[in-house]
């Protein structure tokens, strides 16, 4: 049904119907990791599409079978170190949250098929979606504190706005991989669709776009009843696990009083178990890092958490651990980083110093 395909990136394919503009990431072999090119291709389209009246409705996909999208390219963080030049970085941040803010900010409605891989700077493209579908293949994480980096694409703020209690704290801290059904019933996808009738549910949008009101809150709702009779219904629940989660993670301001409290942990000991594997081979500053942001960004207006998370990218890629977290994971890939500060006591004294991090 599509009826115009513009080739005006390789790595962002822009077709257009009718009513609807559809945004394909187009690099399959890298799990259509973000460029800066791609960053601009994409604001641009959306800024056009938000002044042409007869685009109804935008949609975003990835190529291939891996997903949606990995992140940004991690290319442009080997650079970083290897050069030892970090601005190049900073200007992909302030560009990529410029993007995503203007999402959330678009006033025409916005719907995500994020299957596969949806990390980091992918999550951050379909936060401020209306609709967010996943299938049984749908990986969703944000793992940045393994390479001595923290959550950022304003997550410290908006997943205090999409999940249950706790939740941000626990996928902030450890990089909890969702999959699947999991990722609806915390919060980062809205529905299921399986993979099986994806295509026929992107069917019905494009059908239907025309259609659609002009207001993008009663939009999202008509999206909602035209996708779902392609939806998986039954959304399995984890009580248990909602709790535990509730129990050790809401709330906390020290991640020394965290690990105190999983230690004395008397259930769900796969769970606890798990955690401490988890934060062992993690960054201690950026755990404790993206715990001070969680705590200060949790109330915040989201332009202000934008803003904010290029003071912490900043401070974060000047130290040790970015460094070093990089080496180990993505040029040398022996998995063994040495981080400075080694401890969670340690790295809680340095941040003690900082103005960077904290309260404003």
């Amino acid at each position: 049904m599509e009826t115009e395909n513009i080739p005006k990136s390789p790595a962002v394919l822009i077709r257009r119907t009718k009513a609807a503009l559809h945004l394909i990431l187009n690099r399959p072999g890298v799990i259509n990791s973000l460029t800066f090119e791609m960053l601009l291709v994409i604001a641009d389209e959306i800024a056009r599409a938000g002044s042409e009246e007869a685009v109804k409705l935008i949609i975003f996909s990835g190529s291939g079978a891996k997903g949606f999208c990995a992140g940004g390219d991690i290319k442009i963080m080997l650079r970083a170190v290897m050069e030892d030049n970090i601005e190049p970085v900073m200007l992909f941040l302030k560009v990529e949250n410029d993007l995503d803010l203007a999402i959330h900010r678009f006033h025409k409605p916005v719907v995500v098929f994020a299957h596969g891989i949806t990390m980091g700077g992918g999550l951050g493209l379909s936060a401020g979606a209306d609709i967010v579908v996943a299938n049984e293949t749908t990986r969703m994480a944000m793992p940045e504190t393994r390479i001595g980096f923290f959550p950022d694409v304003g997550s410290t703020g908006w997943l205090f706005q999409k999940c249950g209690r706790g939740y941000p704290e626990f996928l902030g801290l450890t990089g909890y991989e969702l999959q699947g059904s999991e990722c609806v019933r915390i919060g980062l996808a809205d529905c299921l669709i399986p993979s099986t009738r994806f295509d026929k549910a992107f069917d019905a949008l494009i059908e239907h776009s025309p259609r659609l009101p002009s207001d993008r809150k009663a939009a999202a709702v008509a999206l909602t009843e035209i996708l779902s009779p392609f939806m998986q219904p039954d959304i399995p629940d984890k009580k248990d696990m909602d709790q535990w989660i509730e129990t050790y993670f809401a709330d906390k301001t020290s991640v020394l009083d965290l690990l105190k409290d999983l230690k004395a942990c008397s259930n769900q000991n796969d769970l606890c178990e798990g955690v401490f594997a988890r934060l062992s081979e993690r960054s201690p500053l950026a755990v404790a890092t993206t715990l001070k942001c969680l705590r200060r960004d949790e109330h915040k207006d989201l332009a202000e958490v934008y803003e904010s998370d290029l003071s912490v990218a900043r401070f974060l890629m000047t130290q040790h651990d970015f460094r070093e977290g990089v080496r180990a994971r993505l040029i040398d890939k022996d998995d063994r980083p040495h981080w400075d500060p080694e401890s969670f006591e340690q790295a809680t004294r340095l941040l003690d110093l900082q103005t960077t991090i904290g309260k404003t």
